[in-house]
């Protein structure tokens, strides 16, 4: 197709052409020819390329395929979270390697029982995280969250429980330094409790067995805080059939500082307790010893003077309430109780022959008590009778009592210990 045009202006860049129906055109002066200028009349050719046309069309359709196939197929995918192990008090959880695609990666999230728990560290190199501080025996759900330029992808939820106490299939040992015969004797004790023993240090590993702190192994658990203890801690767990604490098991650690578990300590306790009992308990060889006069008394009057020891009633003085006071069956005793009653005080203007008679011996009483016949007996009970009957009375009157004179209870009182003395003295 062939078209005149008139050139109407000419500038560096661009010239402006006329059509033959006064239609302006820009078209670039680059493509006229030099010696064109205002009022010059150009042929230009248009034609169509279809060669062109067909090469350009076939270059997009192709690079319009690699684009789908690169990142439309091929997504990233969600992430496999899968228990590995668990304790009474922590969890360890595992998932494969993350596939990304062509997609770029923003984070790597942990939630649990719907919360997030915290985000993943290097997850593109990190494959396992140990949660701690958990409760004994509880049930907890975790999943985890991929978030990458090509969308948001979560995982399915993973639910798990921590063990009880008394389910040791948890515990994890990597030994370190053993003799040949203590390491079978651990693996024989871990296979009998449903534990395991690996060879390396990992995330998992609960324990560290050995004897000696040294080594690569030992030296990778002290930096992982692995608790590093003696084999006896396993038989320890064996023994309790719990988990028992590992404090006083270290490898440095005093043996007197290892608790003891329910069935040591019930066994303890007995111990004591028959121990404590049996010091309870009067030595009849020394009793017999004693020179009281309470041994010469029957059995039945040893009972009475037993629970009188055991609830000793109140003592009455004059002016005190009278509510402490025992009744009057407890207050009537036998002859040998009587014996036992302690003098009454001593005033201050007795003679010189009550004090030698209140400081007499208690051997000369035994003595003689040895020496009665059983007609003294019957009178020294008759008089001890008597005094508890005059120690009613002035127990009931404790008013007269205080206002008699100080000469006339010196007279009574030398009244009474003369015959108690008189009765005592053998025929």
């Amino acid at each position: 197709m062939l078209v005149s045009l008139t050139v109407g202006k000419v500038d560096a860049g661009v010239a402006v052409l006329l059509t033959q129906d006064n239609r302006l055109i820009e078209f670039p002066s680059v493509l006229l020819p030099n010696n064109i200028t205002s009022g010059s009349i150009v042929d230009i050719t248009v034609a169509r390329n279809h060669a062109a046309e067909t090469a350009s069309a076939t270059a997009f359709q192709t690079l319009q395929k690699r684009i789908l196939n690169t990142y439309g197929i091929k997504t990233p995918t969600p992430p496999i979270l899968r228990l590995r192990n668990a304790t009474q008090t922590s969890l360890v959880l595992e998932w494969d390697p993350i596939d990304l695609a062509t997609a770029s990666l923003k984070s790597l999230s942990l939630y649990r029982n719907g919360s997030k728990a915290g985000s993943i560290p290097r997850p593109l190199e990190t494959r396992s995280t140990k949660i701690s501080g958990l409760a004994i025996h509880t049930e907890y759900t975790f999943h985890l969250v991929l978030r990458t330029t090509a969308g948001t992808y979560q995982s399915e939820k993973l639910v798990c429980r921590t063990h009880k106490m008394t389910d040791l299939s948890g515990i994890t040992v990597t030994a370190g330094v053993l003799a040949p015969q203590q390491k079978d004797a651990l693996a024989a004790a871990l296979d009998r409790i449903g534990g395991k023993l690996i060879d390396t240090v990992r995330i998992d590993t609960t324990h560290f067995v050995c004897t000696e702190g040294r080594g690569p192994l030992w030296e990778k658990a002290v930096e992982m805080n692995i608790p590093v203890v003696v084999p006896e801690w396993v038989d320890a767990c064996e023994a309790e059939g719990t988990i028992v604490s590992v404090r006083g098991y270290y490898l440095n650690a005093d043996p007197k500082a290892r608790q003891l578990g329910p069935i040591h300590s019930s066994t303890q306790h007995q111990r004591t307790t028959s121990t404590a009992t049996s010091n309870q308990i009067p030595d009849p060889d020394q009793s017999s010893l004693s020179p009281s006069p309470s041994n010469l008394a029957p059995s039945s009057s040893q009972q009475a003077e037993q629970q009188q020891l055991e609830e000793p009633p109140l003592t009455p003085f004059p002016g005190a309430e009278m509510t402490g006071q025992p009744t009057a069956e407890e207050r009537e005793v036998s002859s040998d109780e009587g014996r036992m009653s302690p003098p009454p005080p001593v005033p201050p203007k007795d003679d010189d022959d009550d004090d030698k008679k209140d400081e007499a011996p208690v051997q000369e009483d035994y003595d003689a008590a040895e020496g009665a016949t059983p007609e003294e007996e019957e009178r020294a009970s008759g008089s001890d009778q008597e005094q508890a009957s005059t120690a009613e009375e002035h127990s009931d009157h404790p008013g007269e009592e205080k206002g008699k004179p100080a000469e006339e209870e010196s007279k009574e009182r030398h009244s009474k210990e003369g015959e108690g003395d008189f009765n005592e003295v053998p025929l």
